[in-house]
């Protein structure tokens, strides 16, 4: 491992607002979110599979009476996106490094308001299919800690893991499909649903003129 990845580690190891494992608060957060790490009682959104944690800075900036999240496996993107966060001066923003699988494991039912999940691996290759973060497994965890009503959005420049996604949700019990495009930026009037935050990998996209798709939904 590099020296500069080492050091980023330890960086985070002192930070309080990464949540990872090895620390007190790793696991131990369900239902305290609010008042044992954020301190208040605002609406908590959560990107899973955050990256650099691009949206989840964007929103925490656009939205300051509101919590953010972001959660990925790698503790040296979580690092950019919380470095990213302290140049900002951002106070409702955190950072969690676990994998997806594990989301009962850091929240309570009915805790969060919302989930992001921005730009996500396609998982391509047919036996990678239950990876996909839109595998039912995966709504299956997101119906238990999200409110009733709590919103779910997908952006991607995917096509097949967008139809994958919007035949999933629209065959599932329960589940409502509240907007969706295969074309977000020529669709203007989601745009203010989808909200115009981009990653790198969006910008990357747009500029050799993949259209960026959306899904909004609910699973309960």
């Amino acid at each position: 491992m590099s020296r500069v990845k080492l050091k980023r580690f330890a960086e985070n190891a002192e930070r309080p607002s990464v949540v990872e494992p090895g620390k007190d608060t790793y696991q131990q957060l369900g239902g305290r979110w609010h008042e044992a790490f954020f301190q208040n009682p605002n609406p908590i959104t959560l990107e899973v599979g955050c990256g650099k944690g691009e949206y989840t800075v964007g929103l925490a900036e656009r939205y300051p009476e509101r919590n953010f999240l972001g959660l990925d496996i790698k503790g040296d993107r979580i690092w950019r996106g919380n470095a990213r966060a302290e140049e900002m001066g951002l106070t409702n923003v955190g950072w969690v490094r676990t994998r997806a699988h594990d989301l009962l494991t850091h929240f309570a039912p009915g805790e969060l308001h919302e989930i992001w999940i921005t730009f996500p691996d396609p998982r391509p290759r047919d036996r990678d299919i239950k990876r996909r973060l839109t595998f039912p497994r995966f709504l299956d965890l997101y119906q238990q800690i999200l409110r009733p009503g709590g919103l779910i959005h997908l952006k991607t420049d995917n096509g097949d893991l967008f139809d994958y996604s919007l035949e999933t949700v629209q065959q599932r019990p329960g589940a409502t499909v509240l907007a969706h495009t295969k074309d977000l930026y020529a669709t203007p009037e989601l745009l203010p649903h989808a909200e115009d935050i981009q990653t790198t990998f969006e910008r990357k996209y747009r500029s050799v003129g993949v259209p960026i798709k959306y899904l909004q939904f609910q699973v309960s």
